[in-house]
């Protein structure tokens, strides 16, 4: 077994222990061992060679054990003993939206129903309307998940994931002789949630030695195909990495071409051939015969078609080449511009670091103000903070917030849930007191739109809420998120001067870079933050940067830009 399969038969035996009704301590330890798996960049068999297994984060004895146990008898016999109780085809279904664990093994226990094919043909019969909790708009809402996953898939790759496995080739690549440029296209480049293969571009006179260490690199299981100026390979994570060499001449318009999108090339081409040029990814080639003119730059290809540089993030033929011609691109939020992350959590609730250990790396990062804003106490298994406990909190970040003087603010916020039943966790006297409040949803996300859009808009009116935190609640790939109307609480965040985060956090990117769009569009703030939960995260604000991009945020459009005194006054005038 490679490491691919063996994250994926722990994702698998986490997702049959949540069927089964494990503890969720357990769950989440096989899942953190699987993505820690495939986000290594060498293989499992090297590691245990050395008897280093343990040293992998999240990896301890007893799972260090059955990593030996498959690399060493290509099975598990705890697999094995799990799928006599919980078929694994069940997991399949928990793909289907608005299916969880236990509405599963309900379907199972129940119907004896063990596969997508089952499930699809008793909700097309009216059997799965005789469960407790179940009717006919649950079975059509089975019916068109079940499709969507069959029309759709899961074969794409999340933005997060493939993110730093490119970025790890890019950097060696960068360090061989002769290489000039590198650099991803493609979806990775545009940013785009989730991507196909990764590609990447180098510019270089020589192609043989590049491609001799691209194809023989350690996280390579197999070389696909090999040319002398492109290869293909699949890394032990399972990913396809696509790899083309070119002359430095020609970078512009190759990095250009296979950055895309596919809308955008075409609108490109469309303005060459109105110049009497044809346009491809080698050149621009005039129709009278003249020679072709090379651009070593994207900046040369745009200027040759009379455009302002247009960035990757934009490039999706959603008007940007429009706004281009009439000289109107905004200017975009950068990652130099954001002065603040307003939403982070310490060891008061899940996180995993102190309150002044989150202060001093958001310091060093150059920030000048951050928002404490953990948990609320309804939200239990994050150790929610009691009304008591958020007060003893406010205690000690105050003196941590004279302790780090002017030059650097701690700001004491919480990240309130909005219940079930619509209702906050926290009295207004109580959030009047805070500097900063967050309302999220983490509970209840497969309500109806209609109770949905009840909870959002009781805490987007609470003149005390000044942001809505990840508004759909969605995890990538696994959680769709509730059915929000979005364009009614992009309005109503507008009216009453509620902040809408883009949560950077690649499991989330919510909001996403259209709703990012109308909410410029209509007027509404938004706040570019990380959601830590320890000082490594904060490097996710590039993530959220991107997001914001793609929906054509501009520095004034995120607070995060803002001085902690403009923020305070702001949210002060909501209230």
């Amino acid at each position: 077994m490679n490491n691919r399969e063996i994250a994926e038969t722990f994702e698998t035996v986490a997702d049959m222990l949540a069927i089964r009704g494990d503890q969720i301590h357990r769950i989440i330890a096989y899942r953190r061992a699987a993505e820690n798996i495939r986000e290594l960049n060498r293989d499992l068999n090297a590691i245990m060679a050395e008897g280093n297994l343990t040293s992998i984060p999240g990896i301890g004895a007893t799972l260090a054990e059955k990593i030996e146990e498959m690399l060493t008898n290509n099975r598990l016999a705890f697999y094995d003993r799990l799928a006599e109780q919980i078929p694994p085809k069940l997991v399949e279904m928990l793909k289907v939206e608005g299916l969880g664990p236990k509405r599963v093994k309900q379907i199972y226990d129940s119907l004896g129903i063990t596969d997508l094919d089952q499930l699809s043909k008793a909700a097309q019969e009216g059997g799965l309307r005789q469960l407790p909790g179940m009717g006919a708009k649950s079975e059509a809402r089975i019916i068109a998940g079940v499709e969507a996953l069959v029309r759709h898939g899961d074969s794409r790759t999340p933005l997060g994931v493939a993110w730093p496995v490119a970025n790890l080739i890019v950097e060696q690549l960068r360090d061989l002789a002769g290489v000039e440029r590198v650099d991803v296209a493609g979806s990775l480049r545009r940013m785009r949630e989730s991507i196909g293969d990764i590609d990447i571009l180098v510019a270089a006179d020589d192609a043989e030695p590049i491609m001799e260490f691209f194809c023989a690199m350690e996280n390579v299981e197999t070389v696909l195909g090999r040319g002398p100026t492109k290869s293909s390979v699949n890394l032990i994570n399972g990913l396809q990495v696509d790899l083309r060499v070119l002359p430095a001449a020609r970078w512009g318009t190759s990095l250009s071409y296979f950055t895309g999108s596919k809308s955008h090339n075409v609108r490109l081409r469309e303005l060459a051939i109105k110049q009497g040029l044809s346009l491809n990814e080698y050149s621009f080639t005039p129709q009278d015969g003249q020679a072709d003119i090379l651009c070593a730059t994207e900046e040369a290809v745009y200027e040759t078609l009379g455009l302002p540089y247009i960035p990757p993030p934009m490039r999706e033929d959603k008007g940007e080449i429009e706004a281009a011609l009439k000289g109107e691109l905004p200017t975009l939020v950068q990652m130099e511009d954001i002065r603040s992350d307003l939403h982070m959590h310490s060891t008061w609730s899940d996180g995993k670091m102190t309150i002044k250990e989150m202060a001093e790396a958001a310091s060093r990062r150059g920030l000048s103000h951050i928002v404490i804003a953990d948990h609320s106490a309804s939200l239990g298994i994050a150790n929610g903070l009691t009304i008591e406990r958020l007060r003893d909190q406010a205690a000690e970040i105050r003196a941590l917030d004279r302790e780090f003087g002017p030059n650097f603010r701690i700001l004491h916020g919480t990240e309130m849930e909005i219940r079930a039943n619509g209702e906050l966790d926290f009295p207004d006297e109580i959030l009047a007191a805070l500097d900063f409040v967050i309302a999220s949803l983490h509970v209840g996300l497969r309500q109806p739109r209609e109770q949905i859009m009840e909870r959002l808009l009781g805490a987007v009116n609470n003149p005390h809420v000044d942001m809505i935190a990840h508004p759909t609640g969605r995890l990538i790939p696994d959680r769709p998120g509730a059915d929000v109307e979005m364009e009614v609480l992009i309005q109503r965040a507008a009216d009453t001067g509620t902040i809408l985060e883009v949560n950077a956090n690649p499991q989330r990117l919510d909001l996403q870079a259209k709703d990012v769009r109308r909410a410029i569009e209509i007027g509404a703030k938004l706040a570019i933050n990380t959601d830590a939960h320890h000082a490594d995260h904060f490097q996710f604000i590039h993530f959220g940067v991107a997001t914001a991009q793609r929906g054509w945020a501009t520095a004034e459009d995120v607070v995060n830009t803002w001085s902690a005194d403009k923020l305070m006054a702001f949210v002060e005038n909501k209230s």
